[in-house]
């Protein structure tokens, strides 16, 4: 596969400016989508669209060891905030 076969099938794209955080490490940024992500998701379910900008923002902020001990957190009960809407 060519590199201009591989550029139209992918999109890539970083998580773009947050106000929230201008000028702090990003490990808050990324904590925060991934919340925002899991309280949109229990309030207006997967498919609705704003949710997956939370989910590619911490897709793109945080490292994937992170991700899955927030997962496994999650499903533990043990994860440090609140979830729910």
């Amino acid at each position: 596969m060519s590199d201009s076969d591989l550029s139209s099938k992918y999109v890539l794209q970083t998580a773009g400016f947050d106000a929230r955080f201008p000028n702090t490490n990003q490990t808050r940024h990324c904590y925060q989508n991934y919340t925002d992500y899991f309280k949109c998701v229990a309030a207006k379910g997967e498919d609705f669209a704003p949710c997956k900008q939370f989910k590619r923002a911490y897709n793109s902020l945080c490292p994937n060891e992170w991700i899955s001990k927030f997962d496994d957190q999650r499903e533990n009960g043990t994860f440090p905030a609140s979830l729910e809407p």
